[in-house]
């Protein structure tokens, strides 16, 4: 479609920087928030309405937070091809709601590098979950609106202001580029961490 209506936006965010500001934009425009962990209690904190992640899934984090997100029902809900009648047929079924905007930055693994962590401890800055949200959106950018960076949130803000909260394909598309160029990046410093650390798991694990 041309122009998506985003009526329901999934944040999950390490850099906070702008996000109560944007989040409230999103709130005053009628969008429903869902969150996890910090973005969460950043959220309910600052009084804005927002549903926690495990209330969607109907499954607790577990793991110490390593698995979230990772679920159908969030995923289906970014996935679904708004184009395709079968998709929203069958999230229906199975009682998925779609996303419309998917606000996700990643942890901030290269900060953990440069403290020198232990291998045991650099690999729980890894982010699984992030990285697959911002693909999935990104892949399914003619349905979604993916956020990969509070430095978007200004034009993202006026965009939807000005578009009567609907997110136009050119941008769409753009963003989602970034945001493959992102993942990459990052999967680009974890796998050469990894690989110039060999040797050093005798002493961490």
């Amino acid at each position: 479609m041309e122009f998506l209506p985003v009526t329901r936006a999934v944040l999950s965010v390490t850099d906070k920087d702008g996000l109560v500001d944007f989040a409230a934009f999103l709130v005053k425009g009628g969008v429903e928030l869902v969150s996890t962990g910090g973005t969460f209690r950043t959220l309910r904190e600052s009084g804005l309405p927002v549903v926690q992640v495990s209330e969607v899934t109907a499954f607790p984090e577990i793991m110490g937070g390593r698995v979230k997100t990772l679920h159908p029902a969030v995923h289906g809900g970014i996935l679904a091809d708004k184009d395709r009648p079968e998709h929203m047929e069958e999230i229906g079924r199975h009682g998925i709601r779609p996303f419309d905007l998917v606000c996700v930055n990643l942890y901030n693994f290269a900060g953990a590098v440069r403290k020198r962590l232990d291998m045991r401890a650099a690999i729980e800055e890894i982010d699984i979950g992030g990285p697959c949200m911002l693909r999935a959106g990104a892949k399914n950018y003619h349905s979604v609106l993916v956020v990969p960076s509070p430095e978007y949130y200004p034009r993202v803000w006026e965009t939807l202001e000005r578009n009567a909260m609907r997110a136009p394909l050119d941008m769409r598309r753009e963003l989602a580029a970034v945001a493959f160029a992102a993942t990459a990046a990052y999967d680009g410093t974890i796998a050469d961490y990894i690989g110039g650390n060999a040797g050093s798991d005798a002493a961490s694990f």
